[in-house]
């Protein structure tokens, strides 16, 4: 995923090893037939045929604004690089959807416009390719990520909702 390419798996490898399985967290080396090496790049995703991960170009977000660069304005139309698990892409922020009271954690009644560093947000992003990702809440490490503006990391976020209709 996301490019839906059925593959088979033919052996898994732990460091030089060949495996009949593999845990969380462990650093694997997969041999598959069905697709080229270059066809294969950094951020897709195995998954089963019966539970396909999700494939979207646009998803809401809970941004913890960490340090905007200076004079910068967070709002919507604001361009930074989005990395989640081993994803890199650029992104958008299309629309600010609402501010959380960051004593309360409770969303804030006001129209939000724009926000300012420390602030927390939710918001709808936007990437020009398809990424595989899941919702924080089912996933949390395909669903956690941060933005970056000209190196520098200026947000941290979660997957909060996924486009209906985009599963696979």
């Amino acid at each position: 995923m996301p490019n839906k390419t059925m593959v088979k798996v033919l052996a898994v490898y732990c460091d030089e090893n060949k495996v009949r399985c593999a845990g969380p967290g462990e650093n694997v080396r997969v041999r598959l037939s069905g697709i080229d090496d270059e066809d294969i790049l950094s951020g897709f995703v195995l998954s089963s045929v019966a539970r396909p991960i999700t494939a979207v170009t646009e998803f809401d977000a809970q941004l913890q604004i960490l340090e905007l660069l200076d004079n910068a304005i967070f709002t919507a139309g604001y361009k930074a690089v989005l990395h989640i698990h081993a994803v890199v892409e650029e992104c958008e922020i299309v629309q600010l959807l609402q501010q959380i009271d960051p004593k309360t954690r409770k969303p804030m009644k006001k129209k939000v416009l724009f926000v300012k560093n420390g602030a927390i947000v939710v918001c709808r992003v936007q990437v020009n390719n398809l990424i595989c990702i899941e919702k924080f809440s089912d996933f949390a490490q395909l669903g956690r990520f941060t933005l970056r503006t000209e190196g520098k990391t200026v947000a941290v976020g979660k997957v909060m909702e996924l486009p209906l209709g985009y599963n696979s």
